[in-house]
C-alpha cells in the first residue's frame, strides 16, 4: 500500500513542479494573474490534465464494485439487477468513455450518480448526466454550492466553478445521513461535519464494506482543505475518524485520489493531520505569521509520505488559515 501511494506522491510532485511553470508561463497580458481565476481549459493546462485523451481505467474492489481512475476524481461504481450507480463523475469530456469502461464491466447506462461534495472534478459531469435523466444525490450544501457557482481559491490558482443549470443540480439531498437501496445494497450517505468542504458526502457500501469519502480522504498526498468553501482541519479530523469509527477495521477505503487502500492507511492519515494541526496551532500561539509557519516546515517528517508538501494545494497554508479563523 505505501509503495502504491509513494508512487502517486511522486506523480503528484512532479504535476506540481509542471503546474507552477505552465501557471507561470499561461498568463497573456490581460488575462488571469495568480490573483484572478482561471479558466477550466487554462487550469488543465496547468495541471496536465489532458481532457480530451484522458483514458478511463477499471479496478474491481468486490462483486458488484468497481473503481474507475481518470483525469479528476475516483469514481464508485455499483452494477447489478437494479441498474447503475456511481459516485462522483468527473467531466463531461471524458463521460463518452467513463460510459464505455462501465459498459465494459457489465453495466448499461448510469441511473444515479452520488457527489462527494461540489468541486469540479468530482461533479462536472453533472452537466452531461443529468440532462440524460441520471438522478443526482449530494449533501444540500454540495448542491447549493453548485446552483450559486463560486470561486475555488486552490491557492496555488483559483477557478471560478459556474452555476449549474437546473438540470445538472442534485434532486435528491440530505443534511446529515441517508439511505439508498439498491442492487441487493445499503449505501449509507454520511455527513458528519464541515471537512473538505462544507457538503462533504461519504458513501458507504455496506455489503462490500468499501467506504468512498471523496477529498476528506487523499490518498495522492496532503489534502487540499477548501476553507473559502467552509471546509475546516478540525472538522476533517472529526469527518475522518467518524467514518473509521463507523465502518470498522476490515473496510476498503476508496479516497477521492490516488489508490484504493485500507483503514490503517485511513488512520495513518488521521494521525498526521492531528499532528499537523497541533503543530500549527502551537506556532499560531506563539504569534508566527502564516509565511513563519510555512517556512518552518510543520509537515516535515510525513514528507516522505505525503509530501513534498510544497507539491499540495497550500497544506500547510489552508491548515493555518482555518484554525486563525476560529
Amino acid at each position: 500500500m505505501l509503495k502504491g501511494l509513494v508512487a502517486s506522491i511522486l506523480v503528484v510532485g512532479l504535476t506540481f513542479a509542471v503546474t507552477q511553470s505552465a501557471l507561470a508561463k499561461h498568463h497573456e497580458p490581460g488575462e488571469a494573474t495568480a490573483d484572478q481565476p482561471l479558466s477550466l481549459e487554462a487550469l488543465a493546462v496547468a495541471f496536465g490534465w489532458d481532457l480530451q485523451g484522458a483514458q478511463i481505467t477499471a479496478e474491481k474492489i468486490d462483486d458488484g464494485l468497481y473503481v474507475l481512475f481518470g483525469v479528476g476524481g475516483n469514481i464508485g461504481v455499483s452494477i447489478g439487477e437494479d441498474g447503475v450507480l456511481i459516485v462522483d463523475d468527473q467531466f463531461p469530456q471524458v463521460m463518452e468513455k467513463i460510459e464505455a469502461a462501465i459498459d465494459s464491466i457489465g453495466g448499461n447506462g448510469i441511473d444515479y450518480a452520488i457527489n462527494t461534495h461540489w468541486h469540479f472534478d468530482h461533479a462536472e459531469g453533472n452537466n452531461t448526466l443529468g440532462p440524460q435523466g441520471t438522478t443526482i444525490v449530494a449533501h444540500s450544501n454540495a448542491r447549493a454550492d453548485m446552483a450559486k457557482g463560486g470561486l475555488v481559491n486552490l491557492v496555488i490558482a483559483k477557478y471560478r466553478q459556474q452555476a449549474y443549470p437546473k438540470a445538472a443540480l442534485p434532486v435528491l439531498t440530505f443534511d446529515d445521513r441517508m439511505q439508498i437501496h439498491f442492487n441487493d445494497n445499503q449505501i449509507d450517505l454520511m455527513h458528519f461535519s464541515p471537512a473538505h468542504t462544507d457538503g462533504d458526502a461519504a458513501v458507504w457500501f455496506r455489503q462490500q464494506n468499501a467506504v468512498h469519502l471523496g477529498d476528506v480522504f487523499n490518498n495522492a498526498g496532503y489534502p487540499f482543505v477548501d476553507v473559502d468553501s467552509g471546509g475546516g482541519i478540525d472538522g476533517m479530523i472529526h469527518f475522518c475518524q467518524q467514518v473509521l469509527d463507523a465502518v470498522g477495521p476490515d473496510a476498503i477505503i476508496i479516497p477521492g485520489h490516488g489508490p484504493v487502500t485500507d483503514t490503517a492507511a485511513l488512520a495513518r492519515y488521521i494521525y498526521m493531520l492531528t499532528t499537523v494541526r497541533s503543530r500549527v496551532a502551537d506556532m499560531i500561539d506563539q504569534g508566527m505569521t502564516l509565511q513563519q509557519v510555512v517556512d518552518a516546515k510543520p509537515t516535515a517528517n510525513f514528507d516522505e509520505v505525503y509530501g513534498p508538501e510544497t507539491a499540495s494545494l497550500g497544506f500547510v497554508n489552508r491548515v493555518y488559515t482555518s484554525l486563525a479563523q476560529q
